[in-house]
């Protein structure tokens, strides 16, 4: 049976304590037991205290002098006494050589306690943290979020690779959201193209035989004529609607000025009668864009502001630069939007309207987002709501330049 990580880890760690250890106690009881009895030195004594004591006996035999017969004994009386020195120390040693290698073997018991603790902590810092991050690449795997908080810390390293293993996760959900968008976005964009296609093919023949039908039918057939002539017209402008969603922008870009294109869009597509209020911040910074596509984009927010308003339309129109952007701001005083229904507004044939398809803010979305741009919603439910469509600003150099050049 194969041994886990956090198994092996505590093996390998126990064994770089206790290796050396065990090969340390084995070399300091063989010194003990070898080395001490003969640092004694009681065979050498043993050897100068016999040929000491017959020096000793053959010189007392010869006549001397007193004083020299008083230090040969005084000289035989220390070879003795060191000779009985040398046997105690041998003795001790012989008793102490056990009682070292016990305290040895004890040294070792403890070391071999501390290791195994410090090899199970260290192997639970670092087996404990691995087989959580390990599991937070199979939740990364599967789409799943990771949990806020850590279970096992572990060391300070790990609380960097778990930051930067959820910002890899944000990465790939925001990736994957986009995929998924930009594969629904292309899948209604197909969608679109077939029906504009399906509508138009018999829209023209429609509009000639009500044509023929208007010069040769008699007057009891007018009404008839008018409601078929102003549903074939219902039915085209559908048709248009789902042509324009159905591709991006096309034609040449140019730079734009945003505050003269919002003030166009605003007389064509506004009622006469309307409270309409239109601000552009001086010295504005040109865009670079498509004309018709950016003129369209801008009347189908003009167009919805208009329609939430009811009765009393007033309709604010700001253009103004933030930042590296400007900003074209479309805000109306209707009724407002239900915060949980603010950010489908811009999905395909989401509408409230009886009559409409759904695809006015779709296809604006789809024209800023094809300029480089993003857009922006914000509403509060019975005051109204405000659209902003946000395009990157031409740097000074390229405006001098674009106009230089025309």
């Amino acid at each position: 049976m194969a041994l886990g990580f956090r198994a092996r880890l505590f093996v390998i760690l126990a064994l770089f304590a206790l290796v050396p250890s065990v090969v340390l106690t084995i070399a300091w009881g063989g010194a003990t037991s070898r080395v001490l009895p003969r640092m004694s030195g009681a065979a050498a004594w043993d050897s100068a205290a016999a040929s000491g004591s017959r020096a000793v006996q053959m010189a007392l035999q010869t006549p001397g002098s007193p004083e020299a017969n008083a230090a040969l004994q005084r000289h035989q009386q220390e070879l003795a006494s060191s000779v009985t020195q040398a046997r105690r120390f041998e003795y001790l040693a012989r008793q102490t050589g056990p009682a070292l290698l016990a305290v040895g073997l004890i040294l070792l018991a403890l070391l071999t306690y501390l290791a195994s603790r410090g090899a199970g902590h260290l192997s639970r810092q670092l087996s404990r943290p691995l087989d959580e991050l390990v599991g937070w690449t199979e939740r990364i795997a599967h789409g799943e979020s990771l949990p806020d908080q850590a279970t096992h810390r572990g060391a300070p390293e790990f609380g960097v690779l778990r930051d930067r293993m959820r910002a890899m996760a944000d990465e790939l959900d925001r990736g994957r959201a986009a995929a998924i968008a930009a594969e629904r976005l292309e899948a209604f964009r197909e969608s679109a193209r077939q029906v504009a296609h399906e509508l138009k093919n018999p829209l023209t023949p429609i509009r000639f035989a009500i044509a023929r039908l208007r010069r040769d039918a008699g007057p009891e057939l007018q009404e008839t004529l008018d409601v078929l002539s102003s549903e074939s017209e219902r039915l085209e402008a559908m048709a248009r609607s789902f042509s324009q969603f159905g591709r991006l922008p096309e034609g040449p870009m140019a730079a734009l000025d945003l505050g003269d294109l919002a003030r166009e869009a605003a007389r064509t597509t506004v009622p006469a009668g309307a409270a309409l209020t239109i601000e552009t911040a001086p010295h504005l910074p040109l865009v670079r864009g498509q004309h018709d596509a950016l003129h369209r984009a801008c009347a189908n927010v003009l167009i919805n502001a208009v329609e939430s308003c009811g009765e009393s339309t007033r309709v604010e129109v700001r253009v103004r630069p933030r930042g590296a952007d400007v900003v074209v701001a479309v805000r109306d005083h209707g009724c407002g939007i239900a915060p949980d229904r603010l950010p489908r507004i811009w999905d395909p044939y989401v509408t409230d309207k009886t009559s409409g398809t759904g695809l006015g803010l779709a296809i604006v979305k789809q024209t800023v987002m094809a300029h480089g741009g993003r857009v922006e919603a914000e509403s509060t439910p019975g005051e109204g709501t405000e659209i902003r469509m946000v395009f990157p600003a031409l740097p000074q150099h390229s405006e001098h330049e674009v106009h230089g050049g025309t």
